[in-house]
């Protein structure tokens, strides 16, 4: 069978089984087993077993496992409220200050989190409605919260970037430091959106002049010394990969420790709750596991019919510029994300993309930092973005539509910062080049 009618009919195959709602790892299983029955024979199962068994145990990915840990930790224990109230002082009386409230600490919650669903349900359940009852306009209100809830996945700790860095055989620690800048650059662009929309239209923000900081009016310095703990986490995620002093694996344990010990200092920590985290994180970390497994199987599947080869060939010889390329292979991602998951379309992507990448010569942090972006994007996106299920989990009286029409002008923001990041790469590069 020639290349290309492989490569077509598995990936249509492959497709057809996720739009059918079965378990991805199961979609890609079967496709495995097919594939190798019909392309390879009998003979080669022994291939998939060790391919299973090679994936499941490579180090680099029981970083996984401990940073969804660490995150479960902290926002069961209720500790982040600490959190909520310095950052509510600190902000201070600004026009539109619940916007800047809510960028805020969705950067925060990020940066100790990882997941945009968490962080869209948790602002969605605590500061929209305070939010709503002051006045504040809906849509920009739902608008900021999902745009800061989105910066979860591409601010370290990421999940989702340990998948792509593993599966593109680039450096877990580059891309998790790779995200830091961008996912600053954005969250400014996105809290700058809404502080000029306030400015030029006070109306988005009625009562924002005459607000004072919610809860007990502690000290300034107060305030501070009770996020030390929270600070010494992210220190030991981010900085500690930085200065070189350990690997995202390592860094994660300690950042699973400093959850453990502010959920002591605030006495929150109990058996139930180390429990509960742990039965959480199991869960999520041998889901993802298995779907890895099975799409390091298929990578390798393609890569025997001479499927990724071939096309990575055909790209090569063709006489489009290399930023045609480009903007195909993330216009292909951002329209499949709105109907497929992130995690899912990336293992599909990622086989048949990383050969071209190569060929191109692209810089690999600077390509897969992008490509995290643009399936970042995807959870904010209709029809099917969970960052929007989440959202309305927690408010259930806002309407759908409404949530939906409140994330476009900050997906075109997401696009501009890409446009960015494109055309400035550096952005993404200069602090993984620090590792070295």
């Amino acid at each position: 069978m020639e290349w290309w009618l492989v490569l077509t009919v598995l990936g249509t195959l492959l497709l057809a089984l996720f739009f059918t709602g079965m378990p991805i790892f199961l979609a890609f299983l079967a496709i495995n087993v097919g594939g190798v029955l019909v392309f390879l024979g009998p003979g080669a199962f022994g291939m998939l077993v060790n391919s299973v068994f090679s994936t499941t145990t490579t180090g680099t990915l029981t970083a996984i496992p401990l940073f969804v840990l660490m995150g479960e930790i902290l926002f069961r224990s209720g500790s982040t409220t600490v959190l909520f109230e310095a950052i509510d002082r600190l902000i201070g009386k600004i026009a539109g200050r619940q916007y800047a409230l809510a960028m805020v600490l969705s950067t925060v919650f990020g940066a100790l989190s990882g997941s945009n669903m968490a962080v869209a349900a948790m602002m969605g359940r605590t500061i929209y409605p305070g939010m709503i009852a002051r006045g504040y306009d809906e849509k920009l209100s739902i608008g900021v919260i999902l745009a800061g809830a989105s910066l979860a996945p591409i601010i370290p700790p990421s999940v989702l970037a340990i998948i792509i860095a593993t599966l593109a055989n680039v450096s877990v620690a580059g891309l998790l430091v790779a995200g830091i800048v961008p996912g600053l650059i954005l969250s400014a662009m996105f809290l700058g959106y809404a502080l000029i929309r306030c400015a030029f239209n006070p109306a988005l923000a009625p009562q924002a002049a005459r607000e004072e900081a919610a809860g007990p009016q502690r000290s300034l310095a107060v305030l501070l010394i009770r996020c030390l703990p929270f600070a010494i986490i992210i220190f030991s995620v981010m900085g500690l990969i930085l200065a070189g002093v350990a690997t995202p694996s390592e860094s994660a344990a300690t950042g699973v420790v400093g959850a453990i010990v502010t959920a002591a200092i605030f006495r929150q920590l109990s058996l139930t709750l180390l429990w509960d985290s742990l039965k959480q994180s199991a869960y999520i970390a041998s889901m993802i596991l298995l779907i890895m497994a099975s799409s390091t199987m298929f990578s390798q599947l393609l890569a025997f019919t001479g499927a990724t080869s071939n096309l990575a060939s055909i790209v090569t010889e063709s006489n489009l510029e290399p930023v045609f390329i480009f903007l195909l292979m993330m216009v292909i991602v951002f329209v499949f994300c709105m109907f497929i998951d992130q995690v899912a379309l990336m293992l599909v992507v990622i086989p048949i993309y990383l050969p071209i990448v190569e060929a191109l010569a692209f810089d690999p942090i600077w390509f897969w930092l992008l490509m995290l972006l643009n399936v970042t994007i995807g959870g904010m996106t209709p029809p099917f973005g969970y960052a929007l299920f989440a959202f309305k989990g927690v408010a259930p009286n806002t309407d759908l539509k409404t949530i939906i029409a409140a994330t476009y002008p900050f997906i075109v923001l997401f696009l501009i910062g890409m446009a960015i990041i494109y055309a400035f790469p550096q952005t993404a590069t200069f602090l993984p080049a620090q590792l070295s």
